[in-house]
């Protein structure tokens, strides 16, 4: 098994904005696998409740956000099995390969007319995809560079900006199809994105990438593998007696379905803790780290609660609540979803070139931790301002969603890309790319919450469901800044 050092070594160490070359790489196999996957969530929730005459499914609109929640949750809380496999079996290349894959596979189901039937099997496939192909990209940007690469945030920044480059252009372009032709037309758009991304990574990947990601860090041996194939083959047992129980009782339906899941997305993070913190393979120093990362993880949790709104209760707010009309032209409220990977594109530069300017005076991880809360919390506080003023009946003006949008991103460069870097230095040797995954189950956590949430915003005021949220937001944000020499001290070493 080769060193981090021989890694490194084999990467090709400058060519793409003075980073390695595999960072050009794995910056376009993610732009084309989040164009597709933001595309498809652009315009999945008015698919879920637009009338089945208007070519949607006809769901109400809580539920309908409730499942974009739970399916967002599962997206990333499926980074612990791609996480695992990556380890253990396949080594993070091969991951990623058949992870977009099954991506694929699944824009493809919802390109096909199938009603409910195609869109829960469209959500399977392209759950477990991402799970394998996600947080395995990041590993293996994490693994180019030395672990006291000053460039190493920086080259995330860069990295962070191949997301939001894909996730910006894909809501326009599959809202506007969806739009000229119907939801169907505009899935399939996103399967061919995926298709792209998954060339980009594969052409002259061994030149680009060296030996980064090609081996698992801690592979299974013969009786792991054993053992392991028994649960599975248990675990599938079960769970197929809960579900013909469950379906037999009659307590099979879309509510008990996230109710589960919000349970489950809330106690995997947890699970994953225990286990790598409990692990023979985890060092003193290590737990150390694991435990300045637990606040890190709540903090991050309670910022996606917010941030992943936009394309749930605030997607349907847009729809319904949005004046979109300027003159005789109606601007299709999917076009919205593009205004967070925009400001995220023009301020990431900004916030690259400040932190490698500033070096290792910048502020801590903590810090900026904190500090993102404070944004996202406004970011909903000032979204009680129209909903007074409309009386929660009139039209508000698209500038207040303008801006709301604009300081959770904000919000979002504080703390995203550090979280990515933080994360890979943070993590166990033993548990790297899992580690990685863990990073993902904040938005697992937030989402199983979001899914609640949802069912709230239709029992209360406006006003009430944007100043309680907004405000923990900004609490959380104060209790940070007091933990914040607590948690820097917990990381050693490590900024």
């Amino acid at each position: 098994m080769a060193t981090k050092e021989e890694i490194v070594k084999s990467v090709p160490q400058t060519g793409f904005f003075g980073h390695p070359k595999g960072l050009f790489s794995l910056f376009f196999t993610e732009f084309w696998e989040r164009f597709s996957y933001y595309g498809m969530k652009a315009i999945l929730i008015y698919f879920m409740y637009d009338t089945v005459q208007n070519g949607g499914l006809g769901l109400d609109k809580t539920t309908a956000a409730s499942i974009m929640a739970i399916y967002g949750s599962l997206v990333y809380m499926s980074g612990i099995i791609g996480g695992w496999i990556a380890d253990r079996i396949l080594g993070t290349r091969r991951t990623i390969f058949w992870g977009g894959i099954l991506i694929i596979l699944g824009h493809l189901s919802l390109a096909i007319p199938g009603g409910l039937t195609f869109l829960f099997a469209s959500m399977i496939l392209i759950i477990l995809g991402t799970g394998l192909l996600k947080p395995n990209v990041s590993s293996v940007v994490g693994d180019m560079y030395a672990e006291d690469d000053t460039r190493r945030d920086a080259g995330f920044n860069i990295f962070y900006m191949g997301i939001n480059a894909g996730a910006f252009i894909s809501p326009l372009i599959v809202g506007a199809v969806q739009k000229e032709y119907n939801y169907h037309v505009g899935f399939s758009i996103a399967a061919i994105g995926m298709a792209i991304g998954l060339f980009m990574y594969t052409h002259k990947q061994k030149q680009k990438l060296g030996l980064a990601g090609l081996e698992p860090k801690n592979p299974l041996n013969i009786q792991e593998r054993n053992g392991i194939l028994k649960k599975f083959i248990a675990a599938v047992i079960i769970v197929a007696i809960l579900v013909v129980i469950a379906a037999m009782s009659g307590m099979l339906s879309i509510g008990s379905v996230v109710n589960f899941f919000t349970v489950i997305g809330l106690l995997a993070p947890i699970a994953v803790f225990i286990w790598m913190f409990t692990s023979k393979k985890t060092k003193k120093e290590e737990k150390s780290h694991l435990l300045a990362y637990i606040p890190l993880f709540i903090t991050s949790t309670m910022f996606w609660v917010i941030q992943e709104q936009g394309s749930t209760i605030l997607a349907a707010y847009i729809d319904t609540r949005t004046d979109l009309t300027m003159g005789s032209f109606k601007i299709p409220a999917a076009w919205f979803q593009s205004l967070n990977p925009l400001f995220i594109i023009t301020m990431a530069p900004i916030f690259a070139w400040i932190w490698v300017r500033m070096g290792k005076r910048q502020p801590s991880t903590p810090i900026k931790f904190a500090f993102s809360l404070l944004f996202a919390g406004v970011s909903f506080l000032i979204m009680i301002i129209p909903a007074i003023t409309s009386g929660g009946k009139e039209l508000i003006s698209p500038w207040w969603i303008v801006l709301s949008f604009f300081l959770v991103v904000v919000g979002e460069l504080l703390m995203s890309p550090v979280g990515l870097s933080a994360t890979t230095k943070l993590a166990p040797a033993a548990f790297a790319a899992q580690t990685m995954s863990l990073w993902f189950l904040t938005s697992t956590a937030a989402q199983a919450l979001n899914a609640q949430f949802a069912k709230l915003f239709a029992k209360i005021t406006e006003v009430q469901y944007f100043g309680y949220l907004g405000g923990a937001s900004v609490l959380l944000f104060l209790v940070m800044l007091i933990l914040s020499p607590w948690i820097s001290k917990k990381m050693g070493n490590i900024r």
